[in-house]
């Protein structure tokens, strides 16, 4: 029932490695993000540039209200475009970070019905009440945990649904206002 060194060091350099690979996907995601704030940032100073010079050529008050009124469908069309950008990176991440912790818990959990089991063998007798309650409080906890998780990713799945409504809402609104 003893822990050997090597059961240490394994274990130690399992969550060393577990530990890195979620650091690994915490800077991936944090290029993306910035990727997609610089090119956002570059993007917005680029039509900035353009609506300027175009300004500049506006001969009456009549031009001038339709030449804004023309500005405002593709900025609002590039921000639904970049919160969604933003929104999809947040979700990889988490669902990454999600599985990461998953199997991470599995596996701990294995580990500790392995010790359990282990526990039980080498245990003096009259102390199998003990281990038995044990092994009950270890699958309610188990048990809780995945009821959290279930209602974790039913809470994601509502989000993400609301998410794509309310990006179509607000597309629907922009045509209507284009167009009238």
């Amino acid at each position: 029932m003893y822990v050997t060194p090597e059961q240490i060091q394994a274990s130690t350099k399992a969550n060393m490695e577990a530990m890195l690979s979620l650091a690994t996907s915490q800077f991936a995601a944090f290029e993306k993000f910035a990727t997609l704030n610089a090119n956002a940032v570059k993007a917005a100073f680029e039509d900035s540039l353009a609506n300027a010079r175009t300004l500049v050529s506006v001969k009456d008050v009549q031009e001038l209200v339709n030449l804004q009124s023309s500005f405002a469908q593709p900025t609002l069309e590039k921000a639904i475009a970049y919160s969604k950008s933003v929104y999809e990176m947040a979700s990889q991440t988490n669902t990454t970070f999600t599985k990461a912790t998953e199997g991470r818990v599995t596996e701990w959990n294995e580990n500790f019905v392995a010790l359990l089991d282990k526990a039980t063998k080498n245990a003096p007798v009259g102390t199998d009440v003990a281990v038995s309650a044990a092994k009950q409080m270890f699958a309610a906890a188990n048990s809780a945990y995945d009821n959290f998780t279930k209602v974790s990713k039913q809470a994601t799945e509502i989000a993400e649904a609301n998410v794509a409504a309310a990006t179509e809402t607000v597309k629907g609104l922009a045509k209507s206002k284009k167009t009238a």
